[in-house]
């Protein structure tokens, strides 16, 4: 099993960055897919990114591609979201979330293991 936690989350101004943080622990993270997702209130958790086990392929959402890149180092077990240019809309709760089938899923569905999650607050 993984464990994942979030960090990094936090108030900032519109047109600010963030960088998310997700720690995994368990030996075998580094053949997980990882995705993050986020939630708003009273809102369906959506996709925001993913990235594939060896870091070679990633996936965005239309509304962060050119503002938010995925990454992670399996050395360290982690997985970061780097988030540029943010917009109130980006307000949400996010997650961090594995696969251990390495699939590159939108879904959440696609995913077994979740962090406990970190909110992002947008001022404009």
């Amino acid at each position: 099993q993984v464990q994942l936690v979030e960090s990094g989350g936090g108030l900032v101004q519109a047109g600010g960055s963030l960088r998310l943080s997700c720690a995994a622990s368990g030996r075998t993270f580094s053949s997980y897919a990882m995705g993050w997702f986020r939630q708003a209130p009273g809102k369906e958790r959506k996709f925001v990114a993913a990235i594939s086990w060896s870091g070679g392929n990633t996936y965005y959402v239309d509304s962060v591609k050119g503002r938010f890149t995925i990454s992670r180092d399996n050395a360290k077990n982690t997985v970061d979201l780097q988030m540029n240019s943010l917009k109130p809309e980006d307000t949400a709760v996010y997650y961090c979330a594995g696969d251990p089938y390495g699939r590159l899923s939108t879904n959440p569905s696609g995913y077994y293991y979740w962090g406990q999650g970190t909110q992002v607050t947008v001022s404009s």
